[in-house]
């Protein structure tokens, strides 16, 4: 197979793991009456948070077509993110989880380990260190490949800071 085909094959791999993996957490949600990418802002903001908007938008790999603020808005109005003031910086709102948005946050880690479960179960036993490489070193190429690795923590932020 030529190069080409292969990375053509790959990227049709990626995409279809992606919607497939989206589409079994969106049900896995679904009861919790959120969406993928609302669950992942309230995941940021409670293993990040508080954070501004800016800061926010830094960290999630959702679709680009949710903005950050978009989606802010509606986990306010949900009662599942509050808006408050900068402790270091007046001028700035920070973001973080109200009461209700930390109970819902224990119950997102629930639907996504079922999830991760599943997955694991149909990659067992495969050797997974070569592939997590290669798919770090190709999404670190993309913006939301860069907001991942700043979620890894500081001894990867400098992959991000590349970009």
């Amino acid at each position: 197979m030529s190069a080409m085909k292969i990375v053509e094959e790959l990227r049709y791999l990626v995409l279809a793991i992606q919607r497939e993996g989206n589409r079994a957490l969106a049900a896995e949600l679904r009861p919790l009456g959120i969406t993928p990418s609302q669950a992942e802002v309230l995941r940021v903001l409670k293993d990040h948070g508080p954070m501004t908007l800016n800061a926010l938008g830094g960290l999630l790999v959702c679709e680009t077509g949710n903005s950050p603020s978009r989606l802010v808005d509606r986990l306010v109005a949900q009662g599942l993110v509050k808006r408050g003031i900068d402790t270091v910086d007046r001028r700035y709102l920070t973001l973080s989880l109200t009461p209700s948005g930390r109970a819902l946050h224990r119950r997102i880690i629930t639907a996504e380990n079922r999830l991760h479960r599943t997955i694991h179960d149909l990659v067992a036993g495969q050797p997974l260190d070569e592939t997590i490489s290669t798919l770090r070193t190709l999404a670190g190429a993309f913006p939301a490949g860069a907001a991942l690795a700043r979620r890894r923590g500081p001894e990867l932020a400098h992959l991000a800071q590349e970009r």
